[in-house]
């Protein structure tokens, strides 16, 4: 067999050596609200490479309607961190009431906050943050949701076991509705409301024209919040207690898959290849999540972390000498718990594994309907390997 000149062969293999470009390496954010900083993994690595101080406790965040900065509620602190999404780099800072949870309108009229500590909810200008109203409102306003046309936003009153629309042309609460205990993260979704029910286990559907509940869908204990995939294609619905996510047909509501991630799951963020990154509340991780097999890889940050957010980068970042060494101590004015754990502390799970049901009874119920059997679930090599760690 003769061999090719060397010459030929780098001419050759040149276009595939050139055409595969660097590999994408995500920044994710990770708000570690019983730690008082924000961490900074490397998808790549996955490794943390940064950690980013704050004043007291911080549970959720959200970009600003430019896209330009990350805004971070400091709940505790009693203030907003804006941050370059791209470079991490805190570019201001401003005295705000606490702000637990935060959303822009979908016309980006209005920011509304829940503040779960003081029994508010404030709506702001979002242009200017300058304060229009501010709502006092019956135990624990957590998270919150909008109509598609901006005008009302419904707000779960986890201590009252109630959902609350507002009217935001009015800034007055128009209904009330029953929907459980302790109600915690809320969407809208084909023209109904979708309600974790975190003190029990199951979702409610509600009809916000008629403000009532019409049906459950069963979870699993300890359900939180409802993220939908970017391409429309699922419903991702996280159990703390029962440390589970649930894979939902976005147009039945019935259960495809559920998988057992042992931490108590609860907040998502997708990456650009549709994969999931979810915080592990109990355990001081986050989870990388394969939503094609269920499969998850762990990755350590700080201590209670809550809100998680992807910004897509071409070039790694380079770890700083305080990602490695002692973290900051959490201040002494910080409370013993974050305040949306307080009146819920973890259960652990009875079993935990990683493996995804193929087959799953259905699970869609009356609000007094029996829960059903939970389907077999088998052990998967990558907790195993967790366990030891």
């Amino acid at each position: 067999m003769r061999h090719l000149p060397a010459v030929l062969f780098l001419a050759l293999a040149l276009p595939c050596i050139t055409s595969a470009g660097p590999a994408r390496a995500n920044l994710i954010y990770v708000l570690n609200s019983a730690d008082a900083s924000i961490s900074l993994v490397d998808s790549i690595s996955r490794e943390e490479v940064r950690r980013i101080p704050v004043l007291r406790e911080v549970h959720h965040l959200l970009l600003t309607p430019d896209r330009k900065e990350l805004m971070v509620g400091d709940s505790g602190g009693n203030e907003l961190i804006f941050i370059d999404p791209a470079t991490a780099e805190v570019t201001r800072r401003e005295r705000f009431s606490n702000p637990y949870h935060m959303e822009y309108s979908p016309d980006g009229q209005y920011l509304v906050v829940t503040s779960l500590r003081r029994d508010q909810v404030d709506i702001y200008e979002a242009a200017t943050r300058t304060l229009l109203a501010r709502l006092k409102v019956p135990d624990k306003p957590s998270h919150l949701a909008f109509s598609p046309d901006s005008r009302f936003a419904y707000v779960t009153l986890q201590g009252a076991r109630k959902l609350m629309a507002i009217d935001l042309a009015e800034r007055k609460p128009v209904w009330f509705a029953e929907v459980g205990s302790q109600p915690a993260g809320v969407i809208w979704h084909n023209g109904r409301l979708l309600v974790g029910i975190m003190g029990s286990d199951h979702i409610a559907v509600v009809n916000p024209a008629e403000a009532r509940v019409e049906r459950t869908v069963f979870i699993g204990r300890g359900a939180h919040t409802i993220f939908p995939a970017p391409d429309g294609r699922a419903l991702y619905v996280t159990s703390r207690v029962d440390s589970r996510i649930t894979v939902l047909d976005p147009a039945t509501l019935e259960p495809k898959a559920r998988w057992d991630i042992p931490g108590g799951p609860d907040c998502i963020a997708f990456d650009p290849d549709g994969k999931l990154w979810v915080t592990l509340r109990w355990v001081a991780r986050i989870a990388m999540v394969d939503t094609a097999t269920g499969a998850a890889e762990t990755i350590p940050v700080g201590r209670s972390p809550h809100g998680i957010f992807v910004q897509p980068r071409r070039e790694p970042m380079a770890p700083l000498p305080s990602a490695a060494g002692p973290q900051p101590p959490r201040p002494a004015t910080a409370a013993s718990e974050p305040e949306d754990l307080q009146a819920e502390r973890p259960i652990q799970p009875a079993r935990a594994t990683a493996a995804s049901s193929p087959a799953l009874a259905p699970t869609l119920a009356p609000a007094a309907a029996t829960r059903p059997a939970e389907p077999p679930a088998e052990a998967s090599p990558w907790w195993r390997q967790w366990l030891r760690r």
